[in-house]
């Protein structure tokens, strides 16, 4: 039988970027734990080991992917080496996209902000004066979904997707990628209504969707129609369970224990991080549009995803949560899977039930 292994120690703390650490070998079949272990500490720290199987319950592509053999050992990344790394997944997965979701791309600038605009073949009946702006994922420091979160969407809903190119961290801290989205934003407001605007990205794209709403909100604006929060969090000064559980790979590849203190300090900057804005976990969130919050068993941010969506739902706002078992983070920016097409159905006919209403 297929089997990973879990071994964590329970800490607080949020590290998307990859950091240098002390020379570790990576564990093989020879030194893997072969039974489950719990030992609760005096502070309350599960120090555990589980050896847990692929869920039957994927599909035959996605068990093939869990069962991927990655090293556990430190890889440190420079910032340079990632985002070079980044983009040229991001071309590869993007081509990969657009050769199941047909769409046309074209660079261009919004209120001075560039941006790609991608359209579908054909625009649906009465969807014209429809938009979806999307704020991509990369850990605010590079980009790993402007084209592959962006596709299928505008192929999917027959609507235009503007696909922000904001400027990044550490070069460019909070607020500035909020900023870039708020501008595309009012520029878009002047020749469409708010109620045919939706608003979405994945990963910092989801925390991004969530503080760009919360500033919108804050400076008066009209909301968008639609919100999709896609493995995203809202708290930049704490952290749930997930994040000592969960590599951006689920239960495969290096984890270091979260350490105390502000979360992912090269966006934050100087900004307080329980800033309502930052932090949308600690805004007025009464009042938002209809936002679907989308995760997974194996996600970083799955933590992150449910206190927030609980947090929507409990100021009264429209807030459905759906989560994928035995899956990683983001795992539908690999078009191959059969749950990837699934997802993006979903947050395709969330828009299309909520946009215009």
């Amino acid at each position: 039988m297929k089997t990973l292994l879990l071994t964590l120690g329970l800490l607080p703390s949020l590290a998307i970027a990859q950091t240098a650490a002390p020379a570790i070998s990576p564990t093989t079949a020879q030194t893997a734990a072969q039974s489950d272990t719990s030992y609760i500490d005096a502070d309350g720290a599960a120090h555990i080991t589980r050896v847990i199987p692929v869920p039957k319950t994927l599909s035959p592509e996605a068990q093939k992917l869990l069962s991927r053999q990655t090293s556990d050992a430190p890889r440190p990344q420079p910032l340079a080496e990632r985002r070079s790394g980044t983009d040229a997944w991001q071309a590869r997965a993007g081509a990969a996209s657009k050769a199941v979701y047909p769409v046309s791309i074209e660079k261009s600038a919004v209120a001075g902000v560039p941006v790609l605009l991608v359209t579908p073949p054909v625009i649906g009946p009465g969807k014209s004066d429809r938009v979806l702006i999307c704020v991509h994922g990369g850990g605010f420091n590079s980009d790993s979904g402007s084209l592959t979160e962006s596709i299928p969407i505008a192929s999917l809903t027959q609507t235009k997707v503007v696909s922000v190119l904001y400027r990044l961290a550490p070069e460019h801290p909070f607020p500035a990628a909020v900023d870039d989205a708020v501008a595309v934003y009012k520029e878009l407001l002047k020749t469409h209504k708010p109620k045919n605007i939706a608003l979405y990205g994945t990963s910092a794209g989801a925390i991004l969707t969530a503080e760009t709403t919360a500033r919108l909100k804050q400076i008066g604006l009209p909301l968008p129609g639609a919100l999709g929060v896609f493995s995203g969090m809202g708290d930049f000064s704490q952290v749930g369970d997930s994040i000592a559980m969960y590599a951006l790979n689920g239960l495969a590849g290096h984890l270091d224990p979260p350490q105390p203190g502000t979360n992912d300090k090269e966006y934050v900057g100087s900004t307080d991080p329980r800033d309502p804005v930052l932090s949308p976990l600690y805004a007025d969130v009464h009042g938002f549009p209809p936002t679907l919050f989308i995760t997974s068993g194996r996600d970083i941010l799955l933590s992150g995803t449910s206190i927030l969506q609980r947090h929507f739902y409990e100021s009264g706002v429209d807030a459905q949560l759906i989560v994928f078992d035995g899956l990683s983070h983001a795992f539908w920016n690999d078009v191959s899977l059969p749950e990837s097409k699934e997802a993006y159905k979903i947050m395709a006919d969330f828009f299309d039930k909520h946009l215009g209403r």
